[in-house]
């Protein structure tokens, strides 16, 4: 499938803020803290953008066999985005403070509901920052927008599936975005349960960002995508994480690689856990 552009860089997303249907979202949040997203967009923000929380308005309440982030109920999220003022006729732009692991989920999200014009900003509100561009502290009154949004559950892997199809979890390649020592169960700093799905393979979204938080260069993430996708574009492969929130990340690449949409494990490694009877592997394993 052709290559799809998704991120957008500073300089770019400065030039169209004042184009009437550009709409940034913010998306800064700590795990720690589930109020630090809302505390440092009122500190101050990237002119005209609204405010979308990972926990309250990005996935649904956990409950006992969910992981940590679940989607949310799709009335919910429509309400949120009426009131926000954001429609199918805007072109979103979302970031977070940096390297784009929470950013992603919103842009998944919004996508999932059926936005088409959503892109990512390369190195967050952090370069947005560093080129003195800007800020501000107040939230933008927009109308409410006439949305709809309905869900493409084509999109999404559920755990009944992969549980059902386990044994071929090598052959559709599912892609854990953990970082190496979560994944090989070495060190769990999150979850109450070490180590990962028997079959997936270690791809730590970190290898694709450098350390300022920007995006590699494209051709370095597709060798990294390669090196576990193999080189056929249309190989069905899926991504999963902690929770469904920084998998959505190696999905942006692989779009922009010109690899096929994969399938987001939403309820991911901590709803996996919720059942003891489930398999889990360590080591390389």
């Amino acid at each position: 499938m052709p290559p799809e552009r998704i991120l957008i860089d500073v300089p770019t997303l400065a030039s169209r803020l004042n184009g009437e249907r550009c709409v940034a979202i913010d998306c800064r949040s700590e795990l720690a803290n589930i109020d630090a997203g809302r505390q440092l967009y009122d500190e101050g923000h990237i002119p005209g953008a609204v405010f979308l929380d990972l926990d309250r308005d990005l996935a649904g309440p956990v409950h006992a066999t969910s992981g940590r982030h679940p989607l949310p109920a799709v009335d919910q999220i429509n309400t949120t985005l009426v009131k926000s003022g954001i429609g199918h006729a805007d072109s979103l732009v979302v970031y977070d403070g940096g390297n784009g692991s929470l950013a992603a989920r919103a842009w998944w999200i919004l996508r999932w509901l059926g936005l088409e014009s959503v892109r990512l900003l390369d190195g967050g509100f952090a370069q947005w920052k560093a080129l003195g561009l800007p800020i501000d502290v107040n939230e933008p009154r927009r109308e409410p927008a006439a949305f709809t949004g309905k869900p493409n559950d084509s999109l999404v892997l559920t755990t009944e599936e992969l549980a059902a199809g386990l044994s071929s979890v090598r052959d559709h390649k599912l892609l854990d975005a953990r970082d190496r020592q979560r994944f090989l169960g070495e060190h769990e700093p999150i979850d109450p349960v070490a180590g990962h799905i028997p079959g997936a393979v270690n791809a730590p979204f970190g290898d694709f960002v450098t350390k300022d938080g920007t995006w590699r260069p494209l051709a370095e993430r597709t060798a990294l995508l390669e090196a576990v996708l193999g080189s056929d574009r249309e190989a069905v492969w899926s991504v999963m994480c902690g929770s469904g929130v920084t998998a959505c990340h190696l999905a942006i690449s692989g779009l922009e690689a010109g690899f096929r949409e994969p399938r987001l494990y939403v309820g991911s490694w901590s709803e996996w856990i919720r059942d003891p009877e489930r398999p889990i592997g360590t080591g390389e394993g």
